[in-house]
């Protein structure tokens, strides 16, 4: 009888070594890191798309530019050289959407302050209205911290190409005039390699949340 036991007992610690074998297995198998998508023009609607990249399924990344921020000062990709950073496009005397954008993008602003690897990108849709003097306005108005957030403006085809066919993230009117484009609610996240990592809207706090997930998810990404 005893012995019988000693046996049994010999055979629940043999079954329990290999169970939490195959537990730890299946976890490890589980929490794989995944990366977030890279995202390409033929995953976007294409009413967000200029018609000449729709058709595109790879090696999509943001075109180099040159802008100039509220200070005066030329921002271009080597300003965000090595950077995670979140793109919007907005305008400072829109009275819709843009006051919220405006106050997440700040709470991102917060949230990555110390954060030397994550800045902010916000481009003007109406750069004819928004000059240097009114960007620099709206910044100080909105708590806009320099180093990390730069709101830019100029030429207006560069920005509408980028919108277009960079960012995959506005509309268009297509009737040339100041409001020829058509911004939306899009957040963008783009990686260090210029890429597009994830759309979110920025007038809702969850997506928010998501986008600080999200940065964080990414950031693991350059340490593995």
């Amino acid at each position: 009888m005893l012995s019988f036991f000693k046996g049994y007992k010999l055979f629940a610690i043999v079954f329990g070594v290999i169970s939490i074998v195959i537990i730890t297995l299946i976890y490890n198998t589980l929490n794989v890191y995944q990366p977030l998508p890279i995202y390409q023009p033929t995953m976007v609607s294409i009413e967000l798309v200029d018609s000449t990249i729709q058709y595109k399924k790879k090696y999509h990344k943001i075109a180099d530019f040159s802008l100039t921020n509220q200070n005066g000062e030329i921002i271009t990709q080597n300003t965000y050289k090595d950077k995670i950073y979140v793109a919007d496009f907005f305008f400072t005397t829109c009275q819709t959407i843009c006051p919220i954008m405006t106050k997440n993008m700040a709470d991102i602003q917060k949230k990555v302050i110390h954060d030397n690897e994550i800045m902010l990108l916000s481009h003007s849709v109406t750069p004819k209205i928004d000059t240097v003097e009114q960007l620099k306005r709206y910044a100080i108005k909105k708590g806009v911290i320099d180093k990390k957030w730069n709101l830019v403006t100029g030429d207006k085809k560069q920005i509408y190409d980028l919108a277009r066919k960079s960012y995959l993230a506005v509309k268009s009117n297509g009737n040339g005039g100041p409001f020829d484009m058509i911004h939306t609610e899009n957040f963008m996240l783009i990686d260090k390699k210029k890429q597009i990592r994830g759309f979110y809207d920025g007038t809702k706090p969850e997506d928010i949340e998501k986008l600080l997930d999200d940065i964080a998810h990414l950031k693991n990404e350059y340490v593995q």
